[in-house]
């Protein structure tokens, strides 16, 4: 797998590191397969529990890389065609899709700036853990594009579709506790602590029952989706199956015993 992006797996953590630090991990092509195939491998990776998306340097993502992009630009100038714009298709679009479903949680521990696809990726995953130096901007109307990654479909069922326009129509740094305020940071902790605090958290979904975390983030993103009724019948789907696993009957005797339980994801 490319250095661009970094991928170890211990004690059913998968961590991804986006790693381009010099060029505040903006994603160029290499970085972008790179993550896509992280992620694919980490969602069908039996062994892996949970799953932390961090960086390292100064940003999370500055999203797309503009030096790669405006040279792409002039080949398609060149050729007649529009194929660079293709990579929505290609990388954006497979990345967000293994983000929100693979079925297991996944932690972005986001340690600064996140912009654009960046954002969207941050975004897309389950919880997010921000320093209290970093900051979020959509960037996209900024370079006259409209929303990719997800933002469309993310971002106003976060903070509201009125906020979601204003951030996409006028871009701007959001800063961390704004983010928090939004409703964008789940949790919000001082810039020298991200790194220990996002895997803690992520340790954390990973020892947890993630059965049940799989079915959350099913019924999570139907409900957006669909009338109460069928969120409903959704819920009793889900619960059954939830009710006959083996995690639950170990968590309700865990609770009776007043035990920690030790759940098998099964």
């Amino acid at each position: 797998m490319a250095d661009t992006v970094l991928y170890e797996v211990s004690d059913g953590l998968a961590t991804i590191t986006l790693n381009r630090p010099d060029a505040m991990n903006a994603m160029n092509t290499d970085a972008k397969v790179a993550l896509r195939d992280a992620l694919q491998e980490a969602g069908a990776d039996t062994a892996v529990r949970a799953v932390l998306l961090t960086a390292t340097g100064r940003a999370f993502c500055v999203g797309q890389d503009l030096k790669e992009h405006i040279g792409k630009l002039a080949e398609d100038r060149d050729a007649g065609t529009g194929d660079t714009m293709s990579t929505v298709r290609e990388h954006y679009n497979p990345i967000v899709r293994a983000l929100t479903g693979m079925p297991k949680p996944v932690v972005a521990g986001v340690n600064g700036v996140a912009a654009g696809a960046g954002f969207g990726f941050a975004l897309a995953a389950d919880y997010r853990v921000v320093a209290d130096t970093a900051s979020f901007n959509t960037s996209f109307a900024g370079v006259a594009l409209t929303a990719d990654s997800g933002v469309s479909w993310t971002l106003p069922r976060l903070i509201g579709q009125s906020r979601a326009a204003d951030l996409l129509f006028f871009p701007r740094s959001v800063k961390a506790q704004e983010a928090y305020d939004l409703g964008i940071a789940n949790k919000l902790v001082p810039a020298d602590e991200l790194a220990a605090e996002a895997e803690r958290t992520a340790r954390a979904l990973a020892a947890g029952p993630t059965l049940a975390y799989a079915a959350l983030k099913e019924s999570l993103a139907y409900g957006a989706g669909h009338s109460l009724d069928e969120a409903l019948e959704k819920e009793d789907e889900l619960q059954s199956k939830a009710g006959s696993s083996a995690d639950h009957h170990i968590a309700v005797e865990a609770f009776i015993a007043k035990e920690q339980p030790k759940y098998l994801g099964r």
